[in-house]
């Protein structure tokens, strides 16, 4: 007889579970869907997105739902304006682990569902601070860490758009640049659903000089995604990804990383090797995987970019 399984706060499902439960989540999806949010390096297809992204955005579509008749009842409760508020959604995960792509499908799917035609899509790197500022602190070869970011301007953004204000921006920020965008803003306009995409979006409060602990952005999210897999995977998709730049993004002559562009195969990955093991992966270490377990739900990529198990807090 086998000893009984010890309780766990989390139901984990393996892929085959996973899949099975799109069977019962109809919402249309194409290839060119697919084609158009793809991100670069992250080769995700259309049984992919379809198996495992479609019936992610039905639970979330479920925890909207539920949310909104939560806020109903108690703002009747207590005898108020039953505005409801956007639901928000937070998504981390690691430098080149396809967190993008997932962000871009979730909103694009999410937008299907008749109870939320509105959702909007904002990234962290906006709130970066400038590299001027950067190089003032010393921080430049710690981009991506959490003290590069405004992390104040961050969680007034998501507060705001939390409280119901009617439109909030957030700053730009150009990947073929490196830097923020001075003259531009990203605008929300009171969405049903608000994506946060961003290396750090789960970390935990910081506990300030008198011993209180202070307010962070993921207290405001009411579900949160970490999008996981092994660190030498991981490691390999942002070589990849940064041999395909050479071509693309770092050939244009206003790309930050335009000395890259000449680079031969085995030039390019010393490069990005190098990179990746000064910057990304103690980043990954030290910050951003010991916030997978705060998460709602993690998927776990193989080495392929697909799906392999899928685990999700119970309520």
């Amino acid at each position: 007889m086998q000893p009984a399984a010890a309780p766990s706060p989390y139901v984990d499902l393996d892929r085959a579970a996973w899949v099975r439960l799109a069977e019962s989540t109809p919402l249309p999806f194409t290839e060119a869907d697919v084609e158009r949010l793809r991100g670069l390096g992250d080769p995700i297809d259309l049984p992919e997105a379809d198996a495992v992204y479609r019936p992610l955005t039905r639970l979330l579509d479920l925890h909207v739902l539920a949310t909104r008749g939560l806020h109903q009842a108690a703002t009747t409760f207590l005898r108020e304006r039953p505005d409801p508020t956007p639901f928000v959604i937070g998504i981390a995960g690691s430098v080149a682990v396809g967190k993008s792509t997932v962000a871009r499908l979730l909103r694009e799917l999410m937008a299907r569902w008749p109870s939320t035609p509105r959702v909007e899509l904002v990234t962290t790197d906006g709130f970066l601070y400038p590299n001027a500022e950067l190089e003032r602190r010393g921080l430049m070869d710690r981009k991506g860490f959490p003290e590069s970011y405004d992390r104040r301007s961050l969680l007034r953004f998501v507060q705001e758009v939390k409280a119901g204000r009617v439109e909030v921006t957030a700053p730009v920020y150009s990947h073929l640049t490196y830097d923020i965008v001075a003259d531009q803003r990203t605008v929300v306009h009171r969405p049903d659903v608000l994506i946060v995409e961003g290396l750090n979006v789960l970390q935990p409060a910081r506990v300030t000089a008198q011993g209180r602990a202070s307010l962070t952005v993921s207290d405001f999210f009411d579900f949160s995604i970490y999008v996981d897999a092994r660190e030498r995977d991981v490691r390999r998709w942002y070589i990849d990804r940064f041999l395909g730049l050479r071509s693309t993004a770092f050939a244009q002559p206003q790309s930050y990383f335009h000395r890259y562009a000449g680079l031969n195969d085995e030039e390019a990955v010393a490069v990005a090797g190098t990179i990746w093991d000064s910057i990304n992966a103690p980043n990954l270490e030290q910050n951003i995987r010991p916030t997978r377990g705060r998460a709602t739900l993690v998927l776990t990529k193989g080495a392929d970019h697909a799906v392999q198990r899928v685990r999700l807090r119970k309520l």
